[in-house]
């Protein structure tokens, strides 16, 4: 067997595309490979795909191929333009690229399957390309995939906003609860965001109309938005949200507080953490302190019990419960406490709701976290555009049908 036989078939050519020659370059590091067809060899339509069309023409194009071995590996060939009947001439299609793309199939497929676990700076170390090449093969994919999603059985949503880049940019993720992933991503996070969701939803066979539930966090926008274009959809308020509400409440206390208690100085975090995920040191400093009086203490056990609330086992009871602490917050003489129970009142069916569905941001912080993680590997993305492809890669499930 010769070289060029080896190549042949190493590369799956079919006739009438056969692989000609081969010439290495040790000191470039380069193996060009080059295909060509036998005279008078005819071809289908790229449009209409009507068989026996004539080469009316060739034009000389190059692709980037898998590595041999350490160097360099690229296919040359002579591509037809073919003159069809119908459809008049057009350029044919090769079995081994994609049409305008740089890389041969299997050198995409490559890129793709690193890009969704390192940056694309990496990616493009280790292949030796410009990472604006490398984008400009990820696009096509990402696109391509997420327009095979289907939504038709989508009914429970979350959704999150997360930094697209320092400032006030933002993008807004919105989740299949019952998938664990995210099928639509849109800049912005006002009340526009969730009329491109609804859009989007259709538009992959979804029905705004049959999403049941939506949690959210308690941005007016978010709340707006789900009433006007998903109007079927019950709100859960994410109860992580609304315990961060009484967090600050607490936190605000204590500064006001340590103007006139040195003891509270570099406290902060004990008392935004619950009582037993406290380290000992933290336990030994709160021990010290005289808790019987301290107003940071007293909107501290508000703190707590509101998060107890979500320990009861109907919405019933859980109601009864809420209105006790609701009592308790708007009596305790704490302006911060204060405020913080009249925003849970403002918001009081959403955040009962929890107890009829049981759902909460909980996998799409998770998902905003690995965004956060990809993005300061990254170190940012050059456009939203890209920031919008890598979270679809990373958190979307998309099927991306990639060559092998």
């Amino acid at each position: 067997m010769n070289d060029t036989n080896l190549l042949q078939m190493a590369l799956g050519l079919t006739p009438p595309w056969a692989v000609t020659g081969a010439d290495f370059d040790p000191d470039a590091r380069r193996l060009d490979i080059h295909i060509g067809f036998p005279s008078g060899s005819r071809f289908a339509c790229p449009q209409c795909a009507a068989a026996g069309c004539p080469a009316h023409d060739t034009a000389p194009m190059t692709w980037r191929h898998l590595n041999f071995f350490q160097h360099q590996a690229w296919l040359n060939a002579r591509v037809p333009r073919v003159r069809c009947e119908t459809c008049g001439v057009r350029k044919v299609t090769v079995p081994w690229a994609r049409e305008g793309s740089g890389f041969t199939l299997l050198f995409e497929a490559l890129i793709m399957a690193m890009i969704p676990v390192m940056p694309v700076k990496a990616a493009e170390r280790l292949v030796d390309e410009y990472d604006t090449r490398l984008w400009r093969v990820i696009h096509p994919y990402v696109e391509e995939a997420r327009a095979r999603i289907d939504a038709s059985e989508v009914t429970r949503v979350a959704v999150d906003e997360t930094a697209a880049r320092r400032g006030h940019d933002y993008i807004s993720l919105f989740a299949d609860i019952g998938e664990a992933r995210v099928i639509h991503v849109t800049e912005g996070k006002d009340a526009a965001t969730v009329a491109a969701f609804a859009e989007g939803l259709t538009a992959h066979s979804g029905d705004p109309d049959q999403i049941a539930e939506v949690c959210i966090d308690m941005s007016p926008a978010y709340i707006n938005g789900v009433a006007k274009h998903l109007p079927n959809a019950e709100v859960t308020f994410d109860k992580f949200h609304i315990v961060k509400i009484i967090n600050d409440a607490v936190d605000e206390v204590r500064r006001a507080a340590r103007k006139t208690h040195a003891g509270l100085k570099g406290t902060r975090y004990i008392w935004l953490r619950n009582p037993d995920t406290l380290s000992e040191r933290q336990r030994t400093t709160l021990d010290a302190l005289p808790t019987c009086t301290l107003k940071t203490a007293r909107a501290y056990q508000i703190r707590l019990a509101f998060q107890d609330m979500y320990a009861e086992g109907s919405p019933e009871s859980a109601t009864a419960y809420l209105k006790k602490w609701y009592f308790w917050a708007t009596r305790s003489r704490l302006p911060p406490m204060i405020d913080a129970a009249h925003t849970v009142k403002r918001h009081w069916n959403g955040i009962l709701r929890w107890f009829d569905s049981r759902i909460a941001n909980g996998v799409i912080e998770g998902i905003n976290s690995l965004v956060q993680a990809a993005k300061a590997k990254a170190r940012g993305y050059r456009s939203t555009r890209n920031l919008k492809a890598m979270v679809y890669l990373i958190a979307g499930k998309l099927d991306l049908r990639l060559p092998t």
